[in-house]
């Protein structure tokens, strides 16, 4: 997920200067977006200026310098929503930040897409778990160094495995109680 459409659907909510935006991810948006950097979002905003999704007035500001203050244009709006609308590809790593965020947004301006993107996760999470949940994992060594406990090793492995497996079942559980918020809410 590119910053692009994090700011994008932000300035969807309100418009926000550049500081205010990396407020907001330092802040709210800390579980969905990790710190960008100040340059890097003047960067994105430029970049999203000379392409014509954002546009900004300068807010006069006593004692402190101005502030340009950023919302979307009709363009912006289009790309926004292109995003939203757009097939969601799930990652091999469940509860993935793209996902909490795209997700957020989605349901926030399209309600079907987000339904769309929450079958399209559990489809894939529930393939993933029906082919790791049994799998074979014993771990193979050959020449190990001397200072390795095998056996603590496997036995460590095989406990991450349970915790990760009942991860990966909360998750789905998640998803499945959040499809049928949705579809009652709508």
């Amino acid at each position: 997920m590119k910053l692009d459409h994090v700011l994008l659907a932000l300035l969807s909510f309100r418009p926000y200067s550049g500081y205010d935006l990396r407020k907001w991810l330092e802040i709210e948006g800390q579980f969905i977006r990790s710190r960008a950097h100040h340059s890097q979002i003047y960067r994105v905003l430029a970049r999203m200026m000379a392409d014509g999704w954002v546009e900004y007035e300068v807010d006069p500001r006593e004692g402190r310098p101005d502030a340009k203050v950023y919302r979307l244009t009709p363009l912006g709006r289009e790309e926004l929503l292109a995003w939203v609308r757009s097939p969601y590809e799930p990652v091999s790593r469940f509860q993935d930040v793209d996902f909490q965020a795209r997700f957020g947004f989605t349901a926030a301006l399209d309600r079907e897409a987000a339904i769309r993107m929450v079958d399209t996760e559990l489809d894939y999470r529930r393939a993933q778990i029906t082919r790791n949940r049994d799998r074979d994992r014993t771990l193979r060594f050959e020449n190990p160094l001397p200072e390795l406990d095998t056996r603590l090793v496997q036995q460590v492995f095989d406990r991450m495995h349970t915790r990760g497996a009942a991860w990966a079942d909360q998750w789905v559980e998640w998803l499945e109680e959040m499809k049928c918020w949705l579809e009652e809410a709508s």
